[in-house]
């Protein structure tokens, strides 16, 4: 995506992430499922067959984050987009907790930081502050 896009979507998902609690309940009924995740670790990969296997995010289909989405994997930036992206167009449904990798020290230590700094060189800087932000 253009750096236009991705700060647009940063800045609505931090708008977003600021009128929710810090603590999110999320319930249950016997006939619906949540799919829990975590340690994604910029493996788009293994997200991409999560939702194979489970079907995308929707009304009938919830799905909780736990965190850890970046560092290490080569497509960690791409993995906060289509999370991101889910959370605004199913706020109800996607439900995302901060893991420790959603921090700036370690996102230096891992990798993360590097890897905007090569995918966006020109605003790798203002994307990095933004999605620290949001963290």
């Amino acid at each position: 995506l253009h750096a236009r896009y991705v700060l647009n979507l940063l800045h609505e998902t931090r708008k977003h992430l600021k009128q929710l609690p810090n603590i999110s309940h999320v319930s249950t009924c016997y006939s619906e499922e949540v799919t829990v995740c975590g340690d994604l670790h910029g493996q788009l990969d293994d997200l991409f067959f999560i939702f194979y296997k489970n079907g995308l995010p929707s009304p009938s289909k919830s799905y909780v984050f736990n965190g850890d989405f970046v560092d290490r994997g080569k497509q960690s930036l791409e993995i906060l987009l289509i999370l991101f992206t889910f959370l605004l167009i199913y706020p109800k449904e996607v439900h995302l907790n901060r893991g420790n990798h959603e921090d700036h020290m370690v996102n230096l230590r891992y990798g993360f930081t590097k890897e905007v700094m090569q995918k966006y060189k020109g605003h790798g800087k203002k994307i990095l502050k933004m999605i620290q932000n949001v963290f």
